[in-house]
């Protein structure tokens, strides 16, 4: 393929791949806008505080996850000092526990979204809606370029750390907020 035409598939793949990130990411937004909060809807059994807790507790294993994705992503590009090879079962757990963060967030979406829907006050919440939203369509546009195989070294850095970025966000302002006596730390 020439230098003009892996410039054209480059911009159509990202085009696409953005569109339907906005797709993606604007769907629980609308959902969130549209419905009508229930504050004492359920997770598992477990019920206003508790239930929090529960998502706190599953969100810090989210976090712990995606910081074990990046670790893979990093040793799977060779980016980690001193590694020369990478066995074949590193590029299996990379998707593995990408899998897993992913359905890992579902049913703490699904809840936050039928607890609270998507707030735009205070910041914080706001913050946590929007980065919440935005993990989505990052995860979509990431798949795309996945599945592209579009040779570009910049673009699956890119999503991935978008990805790693949103999990921080969303963590830091729900589960470090409620291990925090529902405080932001550093504000």
């Amino acid at each position: 393929m020439d230098a003009d035409a892996h410039r054209r598939r480059t911009g159509v793949v990202v085009g696409s791949a953005s569109a339907l990130a906005l797709a993606v990411a604007l769907a629980p937004f609308l959902v969130g806008r549209a419905i009508t909060p229930d504050y004492a809807s359920g997770l598992f059994g477990q019920h206003l505080t508790d239930a929090v807790r529960l998502k706190a507790r599953l969100a810090t294993a989210i976090l712990g996850l995606a910081m074990v994705q990046l670790l893979l992503a990093l040793w799977m590009y060779r980016r980690l000092p001193r590694v020369r090879t990478v066995p074949k079962a590193v590029p299996r757990a990379h998707r593995l526990i990408g899998a897993l963060v992913f359905l890992g967030t579902i049913p703490i979406t699904v809840h936050c979204i039928q607890t609270y829907g998507v707030e735009l006050t205070p910041v914080r919440a706001v913050v946590h809606s929007l980065s919440a939203c935005f993990f989505y369509g990052a995860f979509a546009a990431k798949v795309v370029f996945v599945r592209s195989r579009l040779r570009v070294g910049w673009l699956l850095p890119l999503a991935g750390g978008l990805l790693v970025v949103a999990v921080v966000v969303i963590w830091y302002t729900s589960a470090l907020w409620f291990f925090n006596d529902f405080q932001m730390p550093g504000f």
